[in-house]
């Protein structure tokens, strides 16, 4: 897949899980995406959470995966990777 069609589909996949991120006060942006590896920053509420990595890995990544198939992990931008 063309590079900007993966990153239109992993915008599309962040913009699905923004609303359930910003209802509890958080939000998430894409940093960059590098072969089969998505960086993203938390922000807001999110950063300071408990349950961010639970986040990262059973929402972000599984819906990131769902749109392009072909990443395989989701790092966050301070260095933790899921």
């Amino acid at each position: 897949m063309e590079e900007e069609a993966l990153k239109i589909n992993v915008e599309q996949a962040l913009k699905e899980i923004r609303p359930f991120l910003q209802k509890d006060g958080g939000d998430i942006s894409l940093v960059e995406i590098t072969k089969d590896t998505v960086s993203i920053q938390l922000e807001g509420a999110c950063i300071g959470c408990n349950v961010n990595q639970m986040t990262l890995k059973n929402g972000v990544e599984a819906t990131i995966k769902k749109h392009a198939p072909q990443i395989k992990r989701v790092v966050e931008v301070n260095g933790i990777s899921f």
